[in-house]
């Protein structure tokens, strides 16, 4: 998929206020990091593709390490401002957590679905030190307290151990449709989280 094809796809939130070059480094770092991978994606390339100059990416960015470590906290907000935006949205908790589960199907079936960005980045950066890990790390902090919240408020008796099993079971959607049957991996990730919304009080 071409970069300004794709760029018209990504869902991005609001942006914050940022020099347009800014944006637009961070902008096509966001699709080429994710399609190909972020140790595969070199400087010259976002150079080209985001039609700055060499001395604006430096000015704006100094390495690729700090642009890395932007995509992925940038990945995270999009991630938070959507579920938020879900949960806003719905009347209760149950709601809330269906259409999550089916928002993760429909981003197994978007077109260029590369699996969880997340999940890709802490597999190119192994060292749990590392600044793309801590975020990865406080990314599914995250997601395990707001999905656990939902669960509690539904009554769910054990809502953290529920949590993470919802976790789980998108993580392997994510990858299983992937890599495998996108339509079995769909299913068997709607089958999970009907058996631990099952498990609430008075469901």
């Amino acid at each position: 998929m071409a970069v300004l094809e794709a760029l018209t796809t990504v869902n991005l939130v609001p942006a914050i206020q940022r020099a347009p070059a800014k944006g637009r480094i961070l902008d096509t770092a966001n699709v080429l990091f994710y399609e190909d991978g972020i140790r595969n994606v070199g400087v010259d390339r976002i150079i080209s593709a985001s039609s700055v100059t060499k001395a604006t990416f430096y000015k704006h960015y100094r390495a690729k390490d700090n642009l890395i470590v932007e995509y992925i906290t940038h990945r995270h907000a999009t991630v938070r401002a959507n579920l938020e935006a879900i949960i806003a949205s719905s009347p209760n908790a149950e709601i809330a957590l269906r259409e999550f589960i089916a928002a993760v199907i429909a981003e197994i079936d978007r077109p260029g679905f590369r699996g969880c960005p997340f999940i890709n980045a802490a597999a190119e950066f192994p060292q749990s030190d590392h600044p793309v890990r801590k975020v990865v790390t406080a990314h599914r902090e995250w997601y395990v307290d707001t999905l656990a919240e939902l669960l509690r408020s539904m009554g769910h008796p054990v809502p953290g151990d529920a949590a993470d099993e919802l976790l789980l079971a998108r993580d392997g959607a994510l990858a299983g449709g992937y890599a495998g049957d996108s339509v079995a991996a769909s299913a068997a990730l709607g089958r999970i989280a009907n058996r631990v919304l099952a498990e609430s009080v008075g469901h």
